[in-house]
């Protein structure tokens, strides 16, 4: 939506044909799936690093291990920069709060 142009984002308003409105309604469910699934999977993965780091700090241990923190950019480097982004934000929420604060 602009000053110029009320229509919504994202709303259809061209003459799309229907077979092309169909398969683009298809992958956006697909899309919305997936969503659903990664959230699912960064909460899941968020409650698991909670639970390594308060085991590891409740048997006298680092709170973080940085060579494993290594490995797991590494990994998401296979998607370039942002890849990395997305893994130290994954990092970032397993970690919990820092600093007692």
């Amino acid at each position: 939506m602009s000053a110029t142009d009320p229509t919504p984002p994202g709303t259809r308003t061209d003459s799309v044909p229907t077979a092309a409105d169909d398969e683009i309604d298809a992958l956006r469910a697909e899309i919305d799936r997936l969503d659903s699934e990664i959230l699912d999977a960064i909460l899941r993965r968020t409650e698991v690093s909670k639970r390594i780091g308060a085991a590891r700090m409740a048997a006298g241990g680092p709170r973080i291990v940085y060579s494993r923190e290594m490995a797991v950019l590494d990994r998401f480097d296979a998607l370039g920069a942002e890849g990395r982004e997305l893994a130290m934000m994954l990092l970032r929420l397993g970690r919990g709060r820092l600093g007692g604060r």
